[in-house]
């Protein structure tokens, strides 16, 4: 390779630095760097001031009951009073004598409501139903226990009567009661003891014919509303009687008796 004429005229030279120049302008503000660690904690401050009061907040739950505080010291006594007048003792009587009337018109509207609206009946000691659904005899007797009763025993001449012109009253001729006489012609209740009382029917108010017609199924008893009884077979199916003791008579199936106290 062949060199340029002129080239071969140069001399290399060392080269020196120079001197140092002006500063320049100051440049502009960097951009911001990344966070440094950090710092150790520094000292507490002083306190601030004291707030304000803040609003009330919600009632708290109720505390306790406390003990029972000493007796304090008695009161000084009161005046005396002013002297009576005499009493108008007329005005109370009358007053007295309308509340006999309104609870004389109370007992009779309930007395309506037991005869009329309830359809009972009643002696001095007991309730008596007229329940008008055709049952037999264990039927009827179960009827009665489930409304709180027992078929009637109308066991005294008085409960006799009164049972029969109930029947009757009804515009029946029959209804089963609880007697339950046995081959030798006394009488049991529901199949238990038979009456002692000194007032008690005896079984001469069977029908006269009647007496010598038992037979094994013919062991129940019908009340007539002539008020005397009549033997019949025990499957028989007809209205019955059920009585409640005074005071435990509750609420039964249809037609049942309601809790009344007397």
């Amino acid at each position: 390779m062949k060199h340029h004429p002129c080239l071969a005229s140069f001399v290399t030279l060392p080269i020196y630095a120079g001197d140092q120049g002006d500063l320049g302008n100051e440049g502009d503000e960097g951009g911001i760097g990344k966070n440094g660690p950090p710092g150790h904690p520094g000292t507490s401050g002083e306190a601030g001031l004291k707030g304000d009061v803040g609003h009330m907040g919600k009632t708290g739950p109720d505390g306790e009951q406390g003990d029972k505080g000493d007796t304090g010291l008695d009161g000084p006594s009161g005046l005396k009073g002013v002297t009576g007048t005499t009493c108008d003792c007329g005005k109370y009587r009358r007053v007295l004598g309308q509340m006999d009337v309104f609870v004389g018109k109370l007992r009779n509207a309930l007395k309506f409501v037991k005869k009329i609206m309830l359809g009972l009946t009643e002696s001095d000691e007991r309730y008596y139903l007229l329940v008008k659904e055709a049952k037999n005899f264990k039927e009827a007797s179960t009827n009665c226990k489930l409304r709180g009763g027992a078929l009637a025993v109308p066991n005294t001449v008085n409960s006799n009567r009164l049972v029969a012109d109930y029947v009757s009253q009804s515009g029946l001729s029959r209804v089963y009661v609880g007697f339950r006489p046995n081959i030798t012609d006394t009488l049991a209740q529901n199949g238990g003891n038979s009456s002692g009382d000194a007032d008690s029917i005896p079984p001469s108010d069977f029908a006269s014919d009647d007496l010598t017609s038992a037979s094994r199924n013919a062991s129940c008893v019908e009340l007539l509303s002539t008020g005397t009884w009549n033997r019949v077979p025990c499957d028989t199916a007809m209205f019955f009687i059920c009585e409640f003791p005074k005071g435990r008579i509750r609420r039964g199936g249809r037609g049942g008796a309601v809790d009344s106290t007397p």
